[in-house]
């Protein structure tokens, strides 16, 4: 996938669901994968021709689990002009040593995105964008019919009224398939996931069964997709 292609995926994105105002200061949570670089890629580039005038702050949470390399992601915002900040943590103790989790996901999530948040205010940050694709929303949906009963995928816009903060999903058009052609094109910097559970999660054997269903009906992905979008997302009012 060319550039060109991914900012017609965001810009559609933040067009139809009021993603981005003027002024707004927009943190970027970044994990060191591709989803995540691959969104920074795209906002940069919006904000040289998008008519909002907006800026942006590159964040990653460090885990702690002390193997994981951040250098090239700084490199990589140093070249774009980008403001970055790792925030330092002890998740990875807490969680697998302290806590010692046998399904260490949402504990960690919650852990992440707390430190993200508080980092995101301290910095005068109004929004926070997240990577995920529309093959995340479409996974998301069969976690919640699988295992909760309910036809639920979070919206791609919430405001998260105790911290005063927006979350927005620029990439929610985006098919992973597109994400991962990007990567490799233009040689993103991603440094692996440290993470011993990484590939062993239930998100993991959704994405396997959504592989297989659309494999063996072809289509039915974007349709699921489709499904998702009929179910008409509300924005908040303080987007």
């Amino acid at each position: 996938m060319k550039a060109q292609k991914l900012f017609s995926y965001v810009r559609r994105a933040v067009s139809d669901y009021n993603m981005i105002k003027n002024g707004d200061k927009i943190a970027v949570g970044i994990s060191g994968g591709k989803d995540s670089l691959t969104l920074l890629y795209a906002l940069n580039g919006l904000r040289r021709f998008y008519p909002e005038k907006f800026d942006i702050v590159a964040l990653t949470v460090d885990l702690g689990f002390e193997i994981q390399n951040f250098d090239t992601i700084e490199q990589f915002c140093k070249d774009m002009n980008v403001e970055y900040h790792v925030i330092k943590t002890e998740i990875a103790d807490i969680v697998f040593e302290n806590r010692k989790e046998t399904a260490p996901c949402s504990l960690c999530a919650k852990m992440r995105k707390g430190a993200l948040n508080e980092t995101a205010k301290k910095l005068g940050c109004n929004k926070i964008a997240y990577a995920h694709h529309c093959d995340d929303m479409i996974e998301t949906m069969f976690l919640s019919l699988i295992y909760e009963g309910r036809f639920h995928c979070f919206s791609p816009v919430t405001y998260l009224d105790r911290m005063g903060l927006t979350v927005i999903r620029p990439l929610m058009y985006t098919p992973e398939a597109d994400v991962i052609g990007f990567s490799r094109k233009y040689e993103l910097p991603i440094a692996k996931n440290p993470c011993p559970v990484d590939g062993h999660t239930k998100r993991e054997y959704v994405k396997n069964l959504v592989r297989q269903l659309n494999k063996e009906n072809p289509g039915c992905k974007e349709r699921f997709f489709r499904a998702l979008l009929n179910g008409s997302f509300t924005l908040p009012e303080n987007n």
